[in-house]
């Protein structure tokens, strides 16, 4: 399973938002044990042993498990979040969510020929491109099969989900369409491929935990907006992020022809510095380490990064004014914090 170190960060993140309610970070910390004890179970269920491994490889290599920490804020926004067979339901909702999640990079390195992640060789670079699609597929239908002995109404959210991360892949694969502007097609991607998945974990423990209506509805707006932010701040670290500190090759995105949101901005830049990047975007990035440093360094040093940081931070001034209308307490104060978290990733 995860490393020591993986399971001290994403404690440290708990720990940064529940200042002030030892309590809650108790039932967090102990229902991401729980989490990460699922997760392995489920891996294991594969039939053959070494599909097993596969399937599990990315989920034992880590990572922040974010979509699962906010399925248990959402239930803290519910009545029954502490009986004993609602914690279950709310466990297994969180995991639902980080198998989407999991399958969903999978299908993210098939297409971007990734060839780490969280620190490890991806599942494309080690047994193929098919076996690491349908690893993702695999992941997809144990969720599917988790969602439904939750209920109708989680399986419902849950293939609403699905749906929303696949059209968003497409859309990436396909480009603007029509009149349709670079950046509104980039705000489109994102909302599907980062957006949906977070706004759809907080509902999902809104859920089983039987929040109110009003209170998922105000969940459900706050994660759309700190989805997009949380995207915008990866965009930024694919740029500016050392590959240690990534678990990845460092602009990766930039290479493969993603046009995150800095390379969109950068592109209108009318300095001679702006020429040369759009000469060598034109050209491909990729094409030579000397290229592709080059590109990064007029990325760095240009105003697009400041822009997108901007741009960052008015998404997450939408979800603090979403999450306002939430009762008043210790867990409208965490997604304060995560808000807080998602942009201190990117100062």
């Amino acid at each position: 399973m995860p490393s020591l170190a993986a399971r001290w960060r994403r404690h440290s993140i708990i720990t940064e938002v529940t200042a002030g309610d030892p309590g809650m970070r108790r039932r967090l910390r102990r229902g991401m044990d729980a989490v990460e004890e699922r997760l392995r179970e489920c891996s294991v269920e594969a039939a053959d042993p070494l599909v097993a491994e596969i399937v599990a490889h990315l989920i034992e290599a880590g990572g922040k498990r974010l979509r699962p920490l906010l399925t248990l804020l959402g239930a803290e926004f519910g009545p029954g979040e502490r009986r004993a067979e609602v914690w279950e339901g709310v466990v297994n909702a969180a995991v639902v969510a980080e198998l989407v999640h999991v399958a969903s990079l999978h299908h993210d390195d098939v297409m971007d020929e990734a060839q780490t992640r969280h620190g490890v060789t991806s599942v494309n670079a080690r047994w193929g491109n098919g076996v690491a699609t349908f690893a993702g597929d695999w992941l997809l239908s144990k969720a599917a099969q988790l969602a439904a002995e939750l209920g109708p109404a989680m399986v419902q959210l849950q293939a609403g989900t699905s749906r929303r991360l696949v059209e968003g892949q497409m859309l990436e694969l396909i480009g603007p369409s029509g009149q349709q502007g670079r950046l509104a097609h980039y705000l489109a991607v994102i909302s599907g491929k980062s957006a949906a998945l977070i706004a759809s974990s907080l509902c999902a423990g809104a859920l089983q935990a039987g929040a109110a209506p009003a209170a998922s509805a105000c969940l459900a707006e706050y994660g759309e907006h700190l989805g997009v932010a949380f995207q915008i701040g990866d965009d930024l670290l694919d740029i500016t992020a050392p590959s240690e500190r990534l678990g990845k090759e460092r602009g990766r995105d930039l290479a493969v022809g993603v046009e995150s949101l800095p390379v969109l901005l950068a592109l209108e830049d009318d300095r001679p510095q702006g020429a040369e990047l759009r000469k060598l975007l034109a050209a491909g990035p990729g094409a030579t380490p000397e290229a592709r440093f080059r590109t990064l360094t007029l990325l760095c040093a240009s105003p697009a990064v400041a822009q997108a940081r901007v741009m960052r931070d008015d998404r997450l001034r939408q979800a603090r004014r979403a999450s306002s209308a939430l009762p008043d307490g210790p867990a409208r104060h965490a997604l304060g914090s995560l808000c807080d978290f998602v942009a201190s990733r990117t100062r």
